[in-house]
């Protein structure tokens, strides 16, 4: 479809028109950039403060929410808890009950060696 030279003027009169606020806003092409930079009241703001420098927590923070980081650290636990309850089934062992296979809590078996290890000293006492 070909324009009339009269509808191709109206068509470029848009662009031609002048950039200031009132005539953007009027025709609904105000850039939200200018709407940062103006005060409700209308007045100019500075513009916006540059990225402050991340602290040392926020980076720690940043860094423990990678994937690698979260799997290395799943990986770790996971040692750790198989090294705590390795003692305490070393503990259990040594440990006098009846009867001898009865599973026992990590309390239980805190509570026990306790009582055992005190009843130890008596008999060397006497």
């Amino acid at each position: 479809m070909m324009l009339s030279p009269d509808q191709a003027a109206d068509s470029d009169q848009p662009s031609s028109a002048p950039s200031d606020p009132e005539s953007l806003e009027a025709r609904g092409l105000r850039s939200c950039c200018a709407s940062d930079l103006e005060a409700p009241d209308g007045e100019a703001r500075p513009p916006p403060h540059p990225p402050q420098p991340l602290s040392r927590e926020e980076k720690r923070r940043r860094r423990r929410a990678t994937a690698k980081y979260r799997s290395a650290h799943a990986t770790r636990e996971r040692i750790r808890v198989e090294a705590f309850n390795l003692a305490f089934a070393e503990l259990r062992k040594l440990l006098p009950t009846l009867p001898p296979d009865k599973k026992l809590s990590k309390i239980e078996i805190l509570r026990l060696a306790i009582c055992y290890i005190s009843y130890l000293n008596h008999v060397l006492d006497v």
